[in-house]
């Protein structure tokens, strides 16, 4: 891929190669690089300082640490999606004997299963995966401290576990199989479990003295799905895109938009701080906006890869130190800078190619008791509810193909709208998930249940 740098205005690309180089000066990090995407491709790609004596570009790799987890997942949903697996499957269905059989797939994806963080014994992530062969040494004797299902709990076994059911699934290592299914469809030629020239050293630089010291690259064995991963800023903007649009060859949209909706219970903590997690993804707001990828460390090296996909601008960050730049901040900078200073165009508007008259008859206002609601027929052929006061629920809902539809989000996600019509054809009232609305408030000549005062609305004077 060649990247662009002439769809962003000079001053834009000045201002995003100001905050890397802020980023990297006030980090301390011995490189930084960065790359944003719009529009499906790279856009933008900056670094600063080098790599090997020269100015890190975007084939160079740096460890991208829990950024492997978003792949892990992938591989995850491919399986669920050729009916291999129900994401609501306990483990033990398809990995027996591992110890903690009643968790179900969906936990593990969502770190909700109550696993520990992290694998007992030495540091795991400065030590040789070879002391860890098997999954019960990854576990440990006590794998749940928390009841399944019940709280959200960052686990990296459980992404180990994960690993450990593509492989039994697809009777292949993790890393052939993600090399099969993801990395060559996508054309991620330079990520891998392993580096290869060019790429980045990792480093820990002293809290106290502008002095470094070389952190050690250590094969994750056992913990490679959550965490392995050595990637460049090219290839990770090839991912980002991906995970906005998808690709059938891989995972479709429809599997993508999943992976990027809140899954997992919430903290308070996590509530008040805007954080929640997905299906391999973590969703953050910042800036007023939206913000899903996923931020990934290991002892020399920091990542981030970002997205909003109100404004298609992602961004991606990699810097090769323990601490320091806070990769997160910096690639929902990069986003905001973009997003603000070139707007994203909306689609042109264009009118329906046709349109049933039995749904248009549907628009207009309704009303659910006294609240006031209105529908609206979109070009995309689905219908949208919303209260006109602008309180209340309200949802996009898709067509089902036989006269009802289905809510995409909120309160009414999943839940069935129909028109209830009466026998000689005309509409009684639209039913929402047993939500009767009406065309006038508590129409006396709707089916509203309880019935309608037959005395009708009433002044002051007649109380």
């Amino acid at each position: 891929m060649t990247t662009s740098q002439e769809e962003l205005l000079p001053g834009t690309r000045r201002a995003l190669s100001h905050r890397i180089a802020v980023a990297q000066a006030e980090g301390r990090a011995p490189s930084l690089v960065a790359a944003v995407v719009r529009g499906g491709r790279a856009v933008w790609h900056g670094s600063r300082t080098s790599v090997d004596g020269h100015g890190p570009d975007e084939n160079v790799q740096y460890r991208i640490g829990s950024i492997t987890k978003t792949f892990t997942a992938v591989l995850v949903l491919r399986l669920r999606d050729e009916g291999l697996i129900d994401l609501g499957d306990p483990l033990e269905k398809h990995l027996p004997g591992t110890g903690v059989g009643e968790v179900t797939i969906a936990q593990l994806l969502t770190h909700s299963s109550g696993l520990a963080a992290e694998s007992p014994g030495p540091w795991w992530e400065r030590t040789s995966g070879a002391l860890r062969p098997e999954l019960a040494d990854v576990l440990g004797e006590q794998p749940l401290l928390h009841p399944s299902g019940r709280r959200f709990h960052y686990s990296n076994p459980g992404y180990t576990v994960l690993g450990a059911l593509v492989e039994k699934l697809r009777g292949a290592p993790w890393a052939d199989v993600l090399r099969r299914e993801v990395l060559e469809p996508l054309g991620l030629e330079r990520t891998d479990t392993r580096p290869s020239a060019p790429h980045a050293g990792g480093w820990a630089v002293h809290p106290w003295a502008d002095v470094m010291l070389s952190e050690p690259a250590e094969d994750l064995g056992r913990m490679a799905p959550a965490g392995q991963l050595w990637s460049t800023t090219g290839d990770l903007a090839r991912f980002a895109a991906f995970l906005a649009n998808g690709d059938d060859r891989v995972l479709g949209a429809g599997s993508l938009r999943e992976m990027r909706t809140p899954a997992a219970p919430q903290e308070a903590a996590d509530v008040a701080g805007g954080y929640a997690y997905c299906l391999g993804l973590e969703m953050r707001h910042q800036d007023g906006r939206t913000l899903v990828g996923h931020t990934g460390s290991l002892p020399g090296f920091v990542a981030c890869l970002t997205m909003s996909l109100d404004d298609d601008v992602a961004a991606v960050v990699l810097a090769n130190c323990t601490s320091g730049p806070l990769p997160f901040t910096i690639a929902a900078d990069l986003v905001r800078i973009v997003a603000e200073a070139e707007p994203r165009f909306p689609e042109p508007w264009r009118p329906m190619p046709d349109v049933d008259p039995a749904v248009l008859e549907l628009t207009g206002p309704w009303y659910w008791g006294t609240y006031a609601f209105g529908l609206r027929l979109t070009s995309e052929g689905m219908v949208t509810l919303e209260p006109l006061s602008g309180r209340g629920r309200g949802s996009r809902f898709r067509a089902n193909g036989d006269g009802t539809w289905t809510g995409l989000e909120s309160y009414y996600a999943g839940e069935p709208l129909k028109a209830v019509r009466r026998p000689d054809g005309t509409v009684d009232h639209l039913d929402l998930g047993s939500f009767v609305f009406t065309r006038q408030p508590y129409d006396e000549g709707a089916a509203v249940p309880g019935g309608v005062d037959p005395e009708g609305w009433r002044g002051m004077n007649s109380l």
